[in-house]
């Protein structure tokens, strides 16, 4: 018998940013490989319950094709005879949100939606981890990825899954916003067991922001001569001549620009690595 994913998930955009994604948290291994779908431009989905995998590249398609969220959930639904078990959240290109929970979904189950979110649950301890997850999300600062992040461990905070945690994923998405700009996926990180998922998630997405994060220019410093021929004696001690050389190998291209300045994400790990 299929093992229901007893989860609770946000499905959220950020319309200035261009951004849409997801983030989930369920007692159920690798939930990032099942619940979250996002393409830029289009939406986002949020499959669970007696998950129908079917529902993501499906309501991707749907939106694809300029359907609101609302739109979407009734006919992925329509077309499914699963669909008293299933439970889904969608956000259209326009920001709107639908989240759908089927009558034969384990208590606590339900969801919310609000301004360029859905929020949903099923096998929760209360509803209050649905509250949890949308008013964090209306009041939260920063990226989409961080208030989606905050969303999550608010939700765990209010109770969470009845059965408690195993994995959690968070997924964004942004045209060429990606590594290279070659890539839409911004962020797409997975816990897939671990006793405190959330707080791994917290802090593998530090580790990505590090890596692959963007510092504004107006905080880059200024390489002046002083500066330079530290920069130079650092590189030297780890056998490099050119700082685009130890940034490559240390995972941080993506934050080099030129020699004129430099991103003081830069500069604190090539200090770090004497």
């Amino acid at each position: 018998m299929t093992r229901p994913i007893s989860t609770y998930s946000i499905v959220a955009c950020d319309l200035d940013q261009g951004e849409w994604g997801v983030a989930v948290q369920s007692k159920f291994l690798a939930v990032g490989s099942v619940v979250p779908w996002a393409e830029p431009g289009a939406g986002a989905v949020a499959t669970q319950s007696y998950a129908n995998p079917r529902y993501g590249p499906d309501g991707l398609a749907l939106l694809r094709q300029g359907l609101s969220a609302e739109e979407v959930v009734k006919r992925l639904t329509e077309a499914d005879d699963g669909r008293d078990q299933r439970q889904l959240g969608v956000v259209d290109s326009a920001g709107l949100g639908a989240t759908y929970t089927g009558t034969a979904c384990h208590d606590w189950a339900g969801g919310l939606t609000g301004s360029g979110y859905a929020a949903q649950g099923n096998i929760l301890v209360s509803g209050e981890t649905v509250d949890a997850l949308a008013a964090t999300f209306e009041a939260a600062q920063g990226s989409l990825a961080e208030r989606l992040l905050a969303s999550l461990a608010a939700g765990q905070a209010a109770g969470g899954d009845s059965r408690g945690q195993q994995s959690a994923s968070l997924l964004v998405v942004r045209r060429d916003g990606g590594y290279a700009g070659l890539s839409d996926v911004l962020v797409d990180l997975r816990v897939d067991d671990h006793e405190a998922p959330i707080g791994e998630l917290h802090r593998l997405h530090a580790l990505h922001d590090q890596l692959f994060g963007q510092t504004p220019r107006d905080r880059w410093l200024a390489v002046d001569e002083e500066l330079r021929a530290e920069i130079a004696e650092r590189l030297a001690k780890l056998g490099y001549e050119r700082l685009e050389d130890w940034a490559g190998a240390a995972n941080l291209e993506e934050r080099g620009d030129g020699d004129l300045k430099i991103d003081p994400v830069v500069l604190r790990e090539l200090r770090r690595s004497q």
